[in-house]
């Protein structure tokens, strides 16, 4: 797949077929849209555009509220790619470009993209202050010459997902539930530094991780069931999000122990996928009450995990 940065350096010499959208998450809603772009793409021997926007939209258009991302511009390339888009259009979006008129909009994709067909939910907006929708869409087709394919209310809220719902999943850590949106497991990305050791001193040894992206939303503080690929071996383990209470730490961290594995890890970059909520952050009274809560929650893993995939 071919990533282009700005519609201004997109020059497509083959006709193309687009869809446009933040893509937050890349979920089942927005798969089915990608979907249906790639089968009509190859049906009408189009070239497969997506163009999509960064950063939010929402966090310049009203900068007083902070949307964070489900995920990271890397996480959505790689999805993009995996579906069959042929290439992904990154738009810078800053006030300048929200401030763009919605023909004039229309007239950059139709001149960098040769557009001959673009999907949209009947629900799009686009254009300064969203000023024009669906029926908009479809006047310009008829003056531009292209054709206007609408997904349909029914072809999308059947499944009943937004960016919106997804998020709220993470923050109160309904971490299945946004699983169940997304078709896939939510993660969360960065490198291995070294910490205080006190997981290693009371026996559960962990990997601190320094998260790749501060735009992206962070789950709720708490203990989560955990999975990761590393040299190609699946490892399960759990995750605490959160200040360590018991020990009076101030910075917030990011911590992972796996069962069963005991390889240094540092400064490798690492992909957390989370499973299951186990319990929130909690102070306990003295170190043995800690241990003996982790013993617990890894008991409980293990259970989840066994019930789970091994059955």
């Amino acid at each position: 797949m071919i990533v282009t940065k700005n519609l201004k350096n997109a020059k497509s010499k083959e006709p193309s077929i687009l869809t446009l959208g933040t893509f937050d998450g890349v979920h089942k809603g927005h798969e089915k849209i990608i979907k249906r772009l790639i089968n009509e793409s190859k049906k009408s021997n189009l070239k497969s555009l997506i163009l999509t926007f960064f950063p939010h939209p929402r966090n310049v258009i009203n900068s007083n509220s902070e949307v964070k991302s489900i995920s990271t511009l890397e996480e959505k390339t790689e999805i993009f790619s995996k579906l069959g888009v042929q290439e992904l259009i990154i738009q810078d979006f800053d006030k300048s470009f929200s401030n763009i008129r919605a023909e004039e909009f229309i007239e950059l994709l139709v001149n960098n993209l040769n557009l001959k067909k673009i999907i949209v939910g009947y629900n799009h907006k686009f254009g300064k202050n969203r000023s024009a929708d669906i029926n908009s869409l479809k006047n310009y087709g008829s003056k531009y010459s292209f054709e206007v394919i609408e997904i349909e209310a029914f072809e999308i809220e059947d499944i009943k997902i937004s960016s919106t719902k997804i998020r709220n999943s993470i923050e109160s850590g309904e971490i299945h539930k946004c699983n169940s949106f997304l078709g896939y497991n939510f993660n969360i990305k960065g490198k291995v530094v070294k910490g205080k050791s006190i997981g290693k001193a009371i026996g559960f040894p962990t990997a601190n991780i320094v998260l790749d992206e501060d735009y992206k939303i962070i789950p709720k503080n708490g203990v989560y069931l955990i999975k990761s690929i590393i040299e190609n071996e699946k490892l399960y383990g759990m995750m605490n999000i959160g200040f360590n209470p018991t020990f009076g730490i101030n910075k917030k961290t990011t911590e992972v122990n796996f069962f069963n594995y005991d390889k240094d890890l540092y400064g490798i970059i690492l992909k957390v996928e989370l499973i299951k909520f186990i319990r929130d952050e909690i102070k306990f009274s003295d170190v043995k009450e800690l241990q003996y809560q982790l013993k617990s929650d890894r008991e409980n893993c293990i259970d989840y995990i066994n019930s789970t995939y091994n059955n």
